[in-house]
């Protein structure tokens, strides 16, 4: 975002006086002073006399932040971002102090050196996307802008300023006579030409080729801007210990700052870890500064000459049709202003390197104070093979969840296919071989590119995107680039995909992704007579080879050697089963869930009758999980025996979709394999939608990411089961995430949003308004506050087992509230909620229940705890208009239901698991409700206190029965007698005791509750 296009969204008037609250205002006899002013004594929140402190500095950035995000317009950055992104402006807000400048000084910088004078004082940021870094950079340089307008505007400004520049103007012309007489005059040539460079440069560098794939309706090249993303480089460095020498800790930064504080640098990255690309990006960001010179150099380019180039030789050396005036290349160098970024150290023989290596250090040795980095895959070399020449080492780490996100929207959007986006995102999360792959940038355009030229097809049948990526990785990505033979061994696509799959196989049978070097060089010797390499050549020199340029094997230690990625082991290795004739072994191993990916490989590369056998041994098993191995496998069986497809169908739809919580359950117990199979809640009924949820939800922990993306299909779901079960299962994902992707867009209506934590406290503030909240365990009420965006907006609040809850006057900040849970707090105070208009309250073992009976607008009300007097009237309030009543444990051991009567107006009256016999006087009290039409009766009741219902008289006003809890001993014979009016009567008892059970009611419409 430009900081104009953020300006048009903040107005002054807004941040004006939030940019003013940073500093101290002038005192009394300000204006004698006739020098700067620190900015150290300027800031109100250092010093003696602050009136500022760190949270309120925080607090106005988090304006700032709030309101750019509340403006009609596309979001800046993800929403999951925002307490990262505040953060980070607060530390660069805070920094102001710690700047060693007067008010000045930064006048003359002006609002962008300010800006960056701030960034490189405060921390970096952590973990932020390119989105969020772009918006930070922007608000940061807008409020400086407010920053100096406040300091020009100070009424001793003009003054100081004034005599500073008097007393400064001799000093500069010193200063431009000694630069004048040191520094020869620039030929107006090389400024023209530069000029002219850099746009080339810029333009040249602007786009992203993917190589080795054919696309029949997509381009191959891609804005470099718009899928670029900011990528992580890591880095082993000494740090300091607090308990002995310093050793190696991990360093991770942005990979694009990679020369902000070292000027040499060697990057490795795996294939298609993305080097060349970032080379790319900061070629096109330098020319577009103008800060510096860039000079892309491809090594497999410069190598085709007789001689490595000298700086006048770089232009004509990778074709650049510019001519640059005699020694301008020398000139820039000398100035210290190139930018040298050398790509492909690994796509040059291995004789080669070193002689790069010297040609690139007489490089840096000639022109000092360049900036130089090299980029290579991580075996080209050894480690530290530059570090005593002053090279800092680094590593291009594979992309995170959120980076392959944004990368799939980006490209989407490049390609103006919005429709392919979705789909694709959610096959990323769902089936876990294919997010195995998509883990740099340059499988992630792979998959791009494939699913929408296949109209969307990848994900319901994937051997094409496996076979696709190991003919570009083996072979065509290389060819196709202009590559030639780098070493003597020169393998095949077919032979080297002959040594990956028996390294594969031998992993997979045993059960490994790693294996020693020396392993892997006995299973290469074995492997050399039956492919056609020179006779020389010997299995380290092979395995060497493919280590270096197949873009599937890695080394990720000293001595040991895996594959990239998980899938192309399963895929390999069940290759070479099939070649082989070892299905069956496959089929035996079935029972393990870590060999499900190779049996559906295996299906994928069998044929038809050889598939067909698999799925029927599968199905022969009759296991839940095989059968749906079996029903997974179809995707990948377009030839195969109908009736073979018609019993995997046959057996799991069985299981899919499940039909009740049970059967939710146990689908669940098969394993993350099931998430792919879920249906989406087209065609299904509110209950099996909910069941589908259940089964989700359950694997939420095991597997997140997949689970996530059923569940969020059920976000515009209207039923109420649905929706409760969604928002209860929050506590399995991470809460920012989840609280996006689903909550954040489901119906309120009737729901209660759980917190329990700090960070599901943290994103509910950012979250739409919750009219219903709940609570649970220790949780500040000023925390709780806080968190909440909009108190007003709260109807509705449930609070548990919290002890800081001791006075209930604190929920009158809620000011809408209208219903109110308590349990397990030591409440008390109740009296201070009559300001609120309540009309449903609820208490279970609070601490004092004495100011109920100043409730008087209360129409439900909920009670399980030991009630004091000896009449309800002395305890309820008299003057509600109750219509519901719920007594529970304790509630009636002192009271009874002597009084209850007094509430002519009760229509629903529930006794839960009451602990006192209900006498005779009791249900007299019952007798005299005119309106009561609704009773609902614990089951624990007949069990322990049967005497109760022999004292029951007839109430002939009763039309609904609930009884819950049944166990099956329990006597109900009589009970429809003395309740003659019953037309419904509804039973929660074990699906076998209902018939039985009903029958005790034959004049009414008996239901079972199966909760």
């Amino acid at each position: 975002m430009e900081p104009a296009v953020l300006g048009s969204k903040l107005a002054s008037s807004l941040l004006g006086p939030l940019v003013k609250k940073l500093f101290v205002q002038d005192g009394p006899g300000a204006g004698l002073a006739d020098r700067p002013v620190r900015l150290s004594a300027l800031v109100s929140f250092r010093g003696e006399k602050r009136t500022l402190g760190e949270k309120e500095v925080r607090r106005l950035a988090g304006r700032l932040v709030t309101e750019a995000l509340a403006s009609p317009g596309e979001r800046p950055f993800p929403p999951d971002e925002e307490e990262a992104v505040t953060d980070t402006l607060t530390r660069r807000l805070l920094s102001l102090g710690d700047l060693d400048m007067d008010d000045v000084q930064a006048v003359r910088l002006g609002s962008e050196e300010l800006a960056r004078h701030l960034d490189r004082h405060a921390p970096p940021p952590d973990g932020l996307s390119a989105d969020a870094r772009a918006f930070l950079d922007s608000a940061t340089q807008w409020a400086c802008l407010h920053i100096l307008e406040f300091f020009t505007r100070r009424s001793t400004f003009v003054a100081r300023t004034l005599v500073e520049q008097t007393r400064t103007q001799r000093e500069l012309i010193a200063r431009i006579d000694e630069l004048i007489a040191r520094t020869p005059r620039p030929d107006a040539r090389d400024s023209a030409f530069e000029r002219r460079y850099l746009p080339y440069v810029a333009d040249r560098h602007n786009h992203i080729t993917i190589y080795g794939i054919d696309l029949r309706d997509s381009p191959d090249r891609w804005p470099l801007e718009v899928a670029y993303l900011s990528l992580e480089a890591t880095a082993e460095e000494e740090g300091p210990r607090f308990d002995g020498p310093s050793s190696p800790s991990p360093v991770h930064l942005p990979a694009e700052q990679a020369l902000r504080d070292h000027d040499r640098v060697l990057l490795r990255g795996d294939a298609g870890s993305g080097k060349t690309t970032l080379i790319q990006w900061l070629a096109v960001t330098a020319a577009r500064d103008g800060t510096q010179i860039p000079y892309v150099l491809p090594l497999r380019t410069l190598v085709r000459r007789p001689a490595l180039p000298t700086p006048a030789d770089f232009l004509p050396a990778v074709a650049c049709p510019l001519t640059a005036p005699e020694g301008w290349a020398d000139r820039v160098l000398s100035a210290g202003r190139g930018l040298i970024l050398v790509d492909g150290l690994d796509e040059i023989p291995a004789p080669e390197r070193h002689r790069a290596r010297d040609w690139l250090l007489d490089l840096i040795r000639a022109f000092p104070g360049n900036r130089w980095l090299l980029t290579s895959r991580p075996t080209a070399v050894r480690q530290e093979w530059l570090a005593s020449e002053g090279f800092r080492e680094l590593l291009l780490a594979p992309m995170r969840r959120a980076e392959v996100a944004t990368f799939v929207r980006r490209w989407h959007a490049a390609a103006r296919a919005p429709e392919y986006e979705g789909p694709l995102l959610d096959s990323l999360r769902v089936k876990r071989d294919l997010a195995r792959l998509a883990t740099n940038p340059l499988m992630c355009g792979l998959i791009c590119a494939l699913h929408r030229e296949r109209r969307g097809y990848l994900p319901t049948g994937r051997k094409e995107l496996y076979d696709a990526a190991l003919a570009m990785l083996l072979a065509r990505r290389d060819r196709e680039r202009g590559m030639g033979a780098l070493d003597p061994v020169d393998l095949g696509e077919q032979a080297q995909l002959e040594v990956l799959q028996r390294l594969a196989y031998a992993l997979v049978l045993s059960g490994r992704t790693e294996m020693d070097m020396d392993t892997a060089e006995g299973l290469v010797e074995r492997c050399l007579p039956t492919i056609a390499v020179p006779g020389e050549t010997d299995a380290r020199s092979v395995l060497s080879q493919l280590l270096l340029r197949s873009g599937l094997l890695r080394r990720p230690s000293e001595g040991v050697v895996d594959f990239v990625h998980r899938t192309f082991q399963d895929y390999l290795g069940a290759r070479y089963a099939v070649e082989e004739g070892h299905l069956d072994v496959l089929v035996s191993h079935a029972d393990d869930a870590q060999w499900e990916d190779v049996i559906r490989m295996a299906v994928a590369h069998a044929r038809p009758r050889e598939r067909a056998s698999v799925l029927r041994q599968l199905l022969s098993r009759e296991t839940p999980r095989l059968t749906l191995l079996a029903l997974a496998c179809l995707e990948h069986a377009p030839a195969l025996d109908p009736e073979v497809r018609l019993a995997v169908d046959s057996e799991a739809v069985a299981l899919i979709p499940p039909w009740s919580a049970e059967e939710a359950k146990a689908l669940a117990e098969a394993g993350p394999l099931v998430l792919e199979l879920l249906p989406g809640p087209e065609e299904l009924t509110d209950e099996q939608a909910k069941n589908v949820t259940v089964t989700a939800s359950l694997l939420g922990r095991e597997e997140p990411d997949g689970a996530l993306a059923v569940l969020r299909r059920f976000r515009e779901h209207g039923d109420l089961g649905v929706r409760r079960q969604l928002v209860g299962t929050w506590h399995r994902f991470d809460s920012q995430e989840y609280a996006a992707e689903v909550l954040d867009h489901l119906d309120r209506t009737d729901l209660f949003l759980t917190c329990e934590s700090a960070e599901e406290r943290a994103t509910l503030s950012w979250m739409r308004p919750w009219p219903g909240l709940s609570f649970r365990g220790p949780q500040r009420i000023d925390e709780i506050l806080a968190a909440v965006p909009a108190p007003e907006a709260v109807t509705a609040i449930d609070f548990r087992e919290n002890p800081h809850l001791t006075d209930a006057g604190a929920l009158r900040a809620f000011r809408s509230l209208r219903e109110v849970w308590l349990a397990d707090c030591p409440t008390g105070n109740l009296h201070r909620l009559s300001e609120l208009s309540l009309v449903r309250f609820s208490c279970d073992h609070i601490a004092d229940v004495t100011g109920l009976r100043r409730l008087r607008s209360l129409r439900r009300l909920s009670l399980a705890q030991e009630l004091p007097g000896t009449d309800l009237t002395e305890v309820l309030p008299v003057d509600a208009p109750l219509e519901t009543l719920f007594l529970g444990s304790n509630s009636t051991d002192t009271t009874g239901l002597r009084g209850l009567q007094h509430w002519s107006g009760l229509r629903s009256l529930s006794l839960g698991q009451l602990t006192t016999e209900l006498t005779d006087t009791d249900w007299q009290a019952v007798a005299e409700l005119p309106e009561l039409k609704e009773l609902h009766l614990h089951a624990v009741i007949f069990r322990q206190f049967p005497y109760s219902f022999q004292v029951m008289p007839q109430l002939p006003g009763i039309e609904k029965l609930r009884i819950t809890a049944i166990y099956g001993d329990e006597e109900l014979f009589g009970l429809a007698q003395q309740l003659p009016s019953l037309h419904s009567v509804i039973l929660q008892v074990h699906p076998a005791e209902y018939a039985r059970y009903a029958r005790l009611f034959p004049g009414a419409e008996v239901s079972l509750d199966r909760h």
